[in-house]
């Protein structure tokens, strides 16, 4: 009796939650460039709101190398951990490789910035990437083409930075972005690491050392490049931890990183 009553308060709470928010397609006449009407063909915003905002938002870009999305554990999660500080969260839907290759995903995460200053109620507008994510975030925050697509500050978690520095490289998601055999000179030009500027906004950089899907030395060179430049920046290399964490809400001391995450966006 005990079990069936469990199971039918554990039903009643999880029939009392919202549901989640409903997704905004990007380009509602269509995405340019766009190679056919399915669901993978239409970019999408899910605008995930605090009950009491504080004037800031973040658009989130879910990782996958460039070739899926993992939009739980580096979206939705994020979502509501970002509400939990007040901060809007806009999750981004991106379109991938290899149905499409660059500048699509750049073109969306560019579109996603103009709807959420579009809307008019942030004084700050951030981008937030992980994996692939953190390489599409890192472009916006380098190749931005005006000040409506700059986002005020850049979140690169555990971040694909260089598509030139060999032993470093993501080959899955340079390959899912650019094909098999990229040309050099784009290869370079979205190699973030060397497109940093004095005009790059404020970034913050989380890592682990035992990352073995992208080497933490995708962020030590931006990092290095953010130093070069002038740009403020904050790193942290945790010493344990596999790729692809996200918040790591089961590992009591890499947990902690989100701590250090939200005492950096108090400052801003």
């Amino acid at each position: 009796m005990l079990r069936v009553a469990l199971f039918f308060l554990a039903a009643a709470l999880f029939a009392q939650r919202p549901p989640d928010p409903a997704a905004e397609l990007l380009w509602p006449n269509g995405a340019p460039g766009a190679v056919g009407a399915e669901d993978l063909d239409k970019p999408s915003l899910t605008p995930w709101l605090p009950d009491k905002g504080n004037g800031m938002a973040v658009v989130v870009c879910p990782g996958g190398g460039y070739g899926a999305l993992a939009l739980d554990h580096e979206g939705k999660q994020i979502a509501q951990w970002l509400n939990s500080q007040g901060i809007a969260a806009f999750v981004l839907k991106y379109r991938l490789g290899p149905r499409y290759r660059h500048p699509a995903p750049l073109a969306d995460a560019q579109q996603a910035l103009r709807m959420v200053r579009a809307r008019g109620a942030y004084q700050k507008i951030g981008i937030w990437g992980f994996s692939a994510g953190g390489h599409l975030a890192s472009t916006a925050a380098t190749l931005f083409d005006g000040p409506e697509t700059r986002p005020d500050f850049a979140i690169l978690a555990y971040p694909v930075i260089t598509f030139t520095d060999e032993p470093q490289v993501h080959k899955g998601s340079r390959r899912n972005l650019l094909g098999d055999a990229p040309d050099p000179q784009l290869a370079q030009a979205l190699s973030t690491e060397l497109r940093v500027t004095a005009n790059t906004p404020p970034v913050f950089l989380f890592h682990t050392n035992e990352d073995k899907g992208v080497p933490p030395e995708n962020s030590i060179l931006f990092y290095l490049a953010c130093r070069k430049a002038g740009v403020p920046v904050e790193m942290h290399v945790y010493e344990r931890g596999p790729h692809g964490v996200g918040l790591a809400q089961t590992d009591y001391a890499l947990a902690s990183w989100s701590g250090r995450l939200a005492d950096w966006l108090q400052r801003r």
